[in-house]
């Protein structure tokens, strides 16, 4: 597994192994030793999947509260999308930045994506599959989220078109207005 960094200290993208032969191809998506190698001790706790029919779905940008804050691991298995980690932490020399990369089921990258940030994602192709583990369960009590085109964070989404989008994405706050108890460094 090749772990890269980013711009964004915690954030970072995994290159998982990939064996192939004449049959397909294996990989290992996650190892607790793996990771534990590289310095990355998480332990998960739920694994979820979505289903996105339509091509310029987003979904989110969405975080838990403290004390449910949730780190991910999320990992594209059919079709591709545009995947968006936002830093959240209030006192962060990167608060309100954000990272983005194409995850996609042919590239089998994967983004981990720490507690203190808010996390959403557009589907570039239709019918795309999204898989990813978590570290604390949903609390829909500490479900939150901001509006995925909040000027002063300024994502480039990579389809310029209005997105598909839930009703609650529709009505998120902006990250000015978003209720947050994430303190840098804590």
């Amino acid at each position: 597994m090749n772990v890269m960094e980013t711009h964004i200290k915690g954030v970072k993208v995994l290159e998982p192994t990939v064996f192939g032969d004449h049959r397909g191809w294996f990989m290992e998506t996650y190892s607790e030793s793996k990771f534990q190698e590289a310095g990355i001790h998480i332990k998960f706790v739920q694994d979820n999947q979505s289903l996105s029919a339509i091509k310029g779905t987003l979904r989110g940008l969405h975080y838990q509260l403290s004390p449910k804050e949730q780190t991910k691991l999320v990992r594209c298995t059919k079709g591709s999308i545009f995947d968006v980690a936002v830093d959240i932490r209030t006192g962060s020399p990167t608060f309100g930045k954000w990272f983005g990369i194409e995850l996609s089921a042919e590239n089998k990258k994967q983004l981990l994506i720490p507690q203190g940030f808010a996390h959403g994602f557009m589907t570039l192709t239709d019918d795309v599959e999204v898989q990813y583990k978590v570290d604390e369960l949903y609390a829909p009590e500490c479900d939150r989220g901001i509006i995925w085109n909040d000027p002063d964070i300024g994502i480039k989404w990579p389809i310029e078109i209005i997105p598909v989008l839930s009703e609650k994405d529709k009505k998120a706050p902006f990250l000015k207005d978003a209720e947050n108890n994430f303190i840098f460094g804590e």
